[in-house]
C-alpha cells in the first residue's frame, strides 16, 4: 500500500511540474501596437529597445504583425544582421502575422528582407535564456509602465497563466491528499 501511495504522489508530482513548466511561456507582440513595420521614423534601434526590458525564455512566443506582402520575418546571423544581409537566411517567413517559438538558449537575430526596410531599423535582436528569471526592473527604469513608449500590456506575460499553475497546483495537492 505504501509503495502505491508513493508511485501516486511521484506521478502527481510530475504532472505538476510539467503543468507549472508549460505555464511559464508568454507571447509577446513585437513592437507592441507599432506592429512589424519599416516605420521607424528614425529611430533605428526601436525594436532593440521594445526587448530591452523584457526577459525571453525557451518557448516563448514573438508575434510579428505584418501585412503579407509588405514585409518578412527572417532569422539570420549575427553578421548578416549586423550587414543588413538577407542573401543567406536561417529561416524566413513571408505571411504575417508571424509567430516564432523561441526553442533555444542563445541569440536570434531577425531581419525584414524587403530592401530598405532593415537599414531603417526594421530589425531585431534577442537573447533567449532557460526560465524563469529575475524579472525586477533595473533601478530607474519601468519595464511597461502606462506611457512608455513601447509599452503595451499585452506584450508581458499573462496572468492567466499564473492562475492555471496556481489552479493547478492546488488541484493536484487536493488529490494527493485524498489519496494519501
Amino acid at each position: 500500500m505504501a509503495v502505491k501511495i508513493l508511485n501516486m504522489s511521484v506521478l502527481i508530482f510530475v504532472l505538476a511540474s510539467f503543468v507549472l513548466q508549460s505555464t511559464y511561456a508568454a507571447s509577446y507582440t513585437v513592437g507592441d501596437t507599432t506592429g512589424w513595420n519599416a516605420r521607424t521614423n528614425g529611430n533605428t534601434d526601436l525594436y532593440n529597445n521594445w526587448a530591452a526590458n523584457k526577459n525571453f525564455l525557451v518557448g516563448d512566443i514573438l508575434v510579428f504583425n505584418f501585412a503579407t506582402g509588405s514585409h518578412t520575418v527572417a532569422e539570420v546571423t549575427e553578421a548578416d544582421y549586423n550587414n543588413c544581409n538577407s542573401n543567406n537566411p536561417t529561416s524566413i517567413q513571408t505571411t504575417g502575422p508571424a509567430s516564432i517559438v523561441l526553442n533555444k538558449t542563445g541569440a536570434y537575430h531577425f531581419i525584414c528582407t524587403v530592401p530598405g526596410h532593415c537599414t531603417v531599423g526594421q530589425k531585431l535582436s534577442i537573447e533567449v535564456r532557460t526560465g524563469p528569471v529575475d524579472t525586477a526592473p533595473t533601478p530607474g527604469s519601468s519595464p511597461n509602465a502606462p506611457g512608455t513608449p513601447g509599452s503595451d500590456p499585452s506584450s508581458s506575460p499573462s496572468s492567466t497563466s499564473s492562475l492555471v499553475a496556481v489552479i493547478s497546483l492546488a488541484i493536484m495537492s487536493i488529490i494527493l491528499v485524498l489519496v494519501c
